[in-house]
């Protein structure tokens, strides 16, 4: 999965993240931070944790089985990574925020600007 990261090694702090259901529902993530770097073998990897309230994650988890992440680097850098693996804790407090973690399990895909915007213009935040 190497080939599809274009970015350096380093943690990089993510402008926008969102996890989208296929409802269009969103839960928006705060203080997003992408970490890329080189595992063994040479093949670079993407790990990544974000802020949610809680219960909003579960309110859009009880509707639908997958989520996909979408992550705004700033300028062209918008990706969308379909189905990442998430873990975090189980607090479900109404105004408790915790950290997730996620990782992809397939290659993230490249948004353009036009579609960007054409997806935030679909989506209702929780």
């Amino acid at each position: 999965m190497s080939d599809w990261i274009p970015f350096e090694n380093a943690s990089y702090q993510i402008e926008q993240a969102f996890l989208i259901a296929e409802d269009n529902t969103a839960v928006a993530l705060e203080q997003t931070i992408v970490t890329v770097y080189t595992g063994s073998g040479g093949k670079k990897h993407l790990s990544g944790t974000g802020m949610v309230r809680n219960i909003l994650l579960v309110e859009i988890s009880e509707e639908n089985d997958d989520l996909d992440l979408v992550l705004d680097f700033g300028g062209e850098y918008k990706y969308r990574m379909v189905t990442p693996t998430i873990s975090g804790g189980k607090v479900f407090s109404p105004k408790t925020k915790s950290s997730i973690r996620f990782a992809p399990v397939a290659p993230w895909h490249q948004i353009p600007e036009s579609e960007f915007e054409a997806l935030l213009g679909q989506l209702k935040f929780l």
